[in-house]
């Protein structure tokens, strides 16, 4: 059984496209000699705005929820006042000068707190005082230098006194004689 043959253009040229020039013209091709460009066609709409509405205001005839906006109200946008600088929002190496950067010795009393406390203790002192006369940063680290140290301090006496307490004892009831 045979089919009829269809109707219409060859299945092998598909139908021209609204977006894309004649075939019989190059795109790439300027246009003839006394032609424009671009000519608007008569059938397309021109896409024009009043001037005295925006596009991004709310539709014709409602109220705006944010109160009149008019020409009167519209500024141009480098009468704004600018925003203040932002403290990160500068590049480069950090600033260098008195007032700036993290005593050295407020950083060793807090680590010698832990290794050795009666010298995170006295490093504590010493980098409070010179923090006081430099203006440098890391008072809080002196102050926890300092805390830890005495309190490490407190605990290893303690604890010493109380290894020596038990020695002692352990001796006095021991009659060997040793």
């Amino acid at each position: 059984m045979s089919y009829p043959p269809p109707s219409g253009p060859p299945e092998d040229e598909p139908p021209p496209s609204p977006y894309e020039p004649p075939r019989d013209q190059s795109p790439y091709a300027p246009p003839p000699a006394g032609q424009p460009a671009y000519v608007p066609q008569p059938d397309q709409p021109a896409y024009e705005l009043p001037a005295e509405r925006s596009p991004f205001g709310p539709p014709a005839g409602e109220p705006s929820p944010y109160g009149h906006q008019g020409p009167q109200q519209s500024a141009h946008w480098s009468q704004q006042p600018p925003y203040p600088p932002g403290p990160y929002g500068q590049y480069g190496p950090p600033p260098s000068g008195p007032g700036r950067g993290t005593n050295v010795l407020a950083i060793l009393s807090l680590v010698f707190a832990f290794v050795f406390p009666p010298a995170g203790a006295v490093l504590g002192h010493v980098a409070k005082r010179q923090i006081r006369t430099s203006g440098e940063e890391g008072d809080q680290l002196a102050t926890w230098g300092l805390i830890l140290g005495y309190v490490f301090t407190g605990l290893t006496v303690l604890a010493c006194c109380g290894w020596l307490a038990l020695v002692a004892f352990s001796n006095n009831g021991d009659s060997s004689g040793y």
